[in-house]
């Protein structure tokens, strides 16, 4: 591909996150292009290109069963003032501007390569591959800060986090894929600006929360953020529930057996993942109910429903995984009746191994016993004994009598 731009007469480098894992050692998932091609002129060179974004637009180019992202070398942010000077000079689609808080609005200016240098965000994210010559290009000590094994902010460390508060989180999460530290003056002003995340569309925060939990760095991720006042802001309802006895146990648990399954290339599910996170939260709902004498398996659907309400404030849950976390919280009463055919029912849900994980992970925070865990994971071993059903029913043997006719004798 790069090849192929330089061929049509453009310059073409490989960027980002590709670039800086492989000089950390970390096989990249994927590489990202930059080019002083514009996306129209990317999508002339290649015939399966397609264009995409408005407020950053750039080109998907297919190669092989991979998407490249192509994006065309970008110019330093404008403030409105400095928008409307230059109106003339660009179109609407086609613009750089900020609000008055400094967040990016849109982010199409074009410029050079040093340009699109300065206006990236971390010094490690902006090194360019040259295939031309096997060399790197360097502009803003992205190479020096990577021996020094730092995530720097380039520029002003506030004003980059208001042009993008998800660059807070971005620092988090790849410092510790690196196993760098973030740099003193570059986490200084991030927990003043945690609050900053709310502006921030929830979806984009499910994403980022995604990046940051479903990965083998998840349990330090989940302290960083604490640390630094952001895990608050995300999941505020959980946040308040941190003191509580058992409830980072339970997290943490979460955490440590997603980043094995991550490390063992085996699948994970955000759903799981937000049963945990937010189980905190739905407990400490029910409290009150459960002391007026509610069970457990009326009080969890009466309040699931508004601990995810309130969660998607923050961060969105997609209807998709938030049924299935709501199916394993709801299940988990059903671990105690153990009698007739009722656990070869609940063995049969398409939620049960989930809802088994979680139990012990319930037990290992001190809300359930062992004795429990034990005889489900003997069951489905086939070892565990079944307590028969329950004597017979009157009330249903008459209601089946009256269904089918029968002739009573006694009850």
């Amino acid at each position: 591909m790069l090849y192929d731009l330089g061929r049509a007469g453009y310059e073409a480098y490989l960027v980002g996150g590709g670039v800086r894992d492989l000089l950390a050692g970390i096989q990249p998932k994927d590489f990202d292009v930059a080019t002083d091609a514009k996306p129209e002129e990317v999508r002339d060179v290649f015939r399966r290109a397609r264009l995409i974004g408005r407020r950053f637009r750039l080109a998907h180019v297919r190669a092989g069963g991979e998407i490249i992202e192509v994006a065309t070398f970008r110019a330093q942010p404008r403030s409105p003032e400095e928008g409307e000077e230059q109106a003339e000079e660009a179109l609407d689609d086609h613009d750089h501007m900020l609000d008055e808080g400094g967040r990016i609005l849109r982010d199409n200016v074009y410029g050079s390569l040093e340009d699109d240098a300065f206006r990236r965000d971390f010094t490690v994210n902006a090194l360019y591959y040259r295939v031309t010559d096997f060399s790197v290009v360097d502009y803003v000590g992205g190479m020096d800060d990577m021996v020094a094994r730092q995530i720097r902010l380039i520029g002003d460390p506030e004003t980059r986090y208001r042009e993008d508060p998800v660059r807070m989180l971005r620092a988090v999460r790849i410092a510790n894929k690196l196993g760098f530290d973030i740099e003193v003056a570059t986490a200084a002003p991030i927990r003043e600006l945690a609050d900053l995340l709310t502006d921030v569309p929830g979806a984009r925060l499910f994403d980022e929360v995604l990046k940051l939990f479903l990965s083998a760095q998840a349990e330090k991720n989940f302290d960083d953020l604490i640390e630094l006042g952001l895990f608050q802001v995300l999941f505020p309802q959980t946040a308040a529930c941190l003191h509580q006895d058992g409830v980072e146990t339970l997290i943490r648990g979460a955490l440590q057996g997603t980043a094995a399954r991550v490390r063992e290339d085996k699948p994970v599910t955000p759903a799981f993942l937000f049963a945990a996170l937010l189980w905190p939260a739905l407990r400490d709902a029910m409290a009150s109910a459960i002391e007026n004498g509610q069970n457990l398996a009326q009080t969890i659907p009466e309040h699931s429903g508004d601990v995810a309400a309130e969660q998607v404030e923050t961060v969105a849950l997609p209807r998709r995984f938030s049924t299935p976390m709501r199916e394993i919280w709801a299940l988990q009463p059903r671990f105690h009746r153990r009698n007739g055919r009722r656990p070869e029912r609940l063995a049969a849900h398409p939620r049960f191994r989930a809802a088994y994980d979680f139990l012990i992970l319930r037990a290992a925070a001190g809300e359930e016993t062992d004795e429990l865990v034990q005889w489900w994971t003997e069951y489905q071993q086939g070892n565990a004994p079944v307590p028969p059903a329950g004597g017979p029913n009157p009330k249903r043997r008459r209601r089946r009598r009256r269904r089918t006719g029968e002739t009573p004798t006694s009850d």
